[in-house]
């Protein structure tokens, strides 16, 4: 079994053969790259073109490329961080934290950092619906009344 280059899910059939040196060349070693979906193969074609244009110009790959709403939720992180470092001192410098307090403060950003990326992924788990003031959560939510052949269900314990 291949495992994925980007995921390291089963691949399931998506590759690319890597091509950079000729037969001949001393420095071509068959590799292989496979994926376990189109996207993870564009997700490699992608790291992989910025790590050639970077090495081309003599530059250093950026770490990330956050999303503006990654961004809003790393800025968001700064209150936790600033809660944690206070807890401990801000007169102490962040070279001489013991591990158990640096692991608070990187709990804090951490766990503010994926609350706010979860909260972000509920808002928008369902695209809002045209003409309705208020995002809809689950807009099949009431499908069941929509449909002809079902009969509506009496109330139980109506007054």
């Amino acid at each position: 079994m291949s495992k994925c280059w980007i995921c390291s899910r089963e691949a399931r059939g998506f590759g690319i053969t890597d091509t950079r040196y000729s037969i001949a060349d001393p420095r071509r070693y068959p590799v292989d790259w496979v994926f376990c979906s189109k996207r993870c193969q564009d997700a490699f074609h992608r790291f992989y073109n910025l790590r050639t244009e970077a090495e081309d110009k003599g530059k250093e790959l950026p770490m990330i490329d956050a999303t503006e709403y990654e961004q809003a939720a790393i800025r968001r992180c700064l209150k936790a961080f600033g809660e944690a470092a206070g807890e401990i001192g801000f007169d102490k410098p962040l070279g001489q934290y013991s591990e158990s307090e640096a692991l608070k403060v990187c709990d804090a950003i951490v766990s503010c950092f994926v609350d706010a990326m979860a909260e972000r992924h509920a808002s928008t788990a369902f695209p809002a619906v045209r003409g309705l003031p208020n995002v809809v959560q689950d807009p099949f939510a009431d499908l069941k009344s929509d449909l002809p052949w079902e009969e509506p269900q009496p109330q139980k314990g109506g007054a």
